[in-house]
C-alpha cells in the first residue's frame, strides 16, 4: 500500500475517505465533531459528525458507533489528550477488517483520517514513495475537480 490510500468505512456510511498511512502511529484516527457519548438500553454509543472530503465540509455524515472507551493519545505535536474510541469496519483494498478508531480534531491536519499500524492488514507493506496502490475513489476539491 502507498503512504496514502482511499479507504471505506461501511458501518459509518462512508464510501471513500483519503487516509494517510502512518506506521509511526499505533491507533487510527478520524476527524470528528459534535461528539456525544450516551447509554441506550445498557449499551454505550458515540454519535459524531465526520466530513469525508479532504477539501470541503459540505458533506457531513452523522454517525453512531459502539463506544469502546477513552484513550490517552499523543498528537503529532507531542501533546497528550484523551479521545473517544470506537470500533468499526474498514475496507482496505480487498480486505475488510474491524479497527479501533479515535475521534479527534484534525482541523489543521492535511488528512481527515490517519490509518495507524494496528489497522494495516497482515502481509501489507507500506511503500513510502507511492500513493493509491490499492486504487479507490478520488476526492473532489472546492472547485469540483478530482484530486489525488
Amino acid at each position: 500500500m502507498g503512504w496514502r490510500e482511499y479507504l471505506a468505512l461501511p458501518e459509518l456510511g462512508v464510501d471513500s475517505i483519503k487516509a494517510k498511512v502512518d506506521t509511526g502511529a499505533l491507533t487510527s484516527a478520524i476527524h470528528a465533531t459534535d461528539i456525544q457519548v450516551s447509554t441506550v438500553d445498557g449499551s454505550t454509543w458515540v454519535d459524531f459528525n465526520i466530513m469525508p472530503s479532504q477539501f470541503s465540509d459540505a458533506l457531513t455524515v452523522r454517525c453512531r458507533a459502539p463506544f469502546v472507551g477513552y484513550r490517552k493519545v499523543r498528537n503529532s505535536g507531542g501533546v497528550q489528550d484523551e479521545r473517544a474510541v470506537i470500533a468499526t469496519k474498514v475496507s482496505i483494498g480487498d480486505e475488510v477488517r474491524t479497527i479501533e478508531l479515535t475521534l479527534a480534531s484534525r482541523t489543521h491536519m492535511r488528512f481527515r483520517m490517519l490509518l495507524g499500524r494496528s489497522g494495516i492488514p497482515d502481509g501489507y507493506h507500506v511503500v513510502p514513495g507511492k500513493s493509491y496502490l490499492l486504487g479507490g475513489f478520488k476526492d473532489v476539491n472546492e472547485f469540483g475537480e478530482e484530486e489525488e
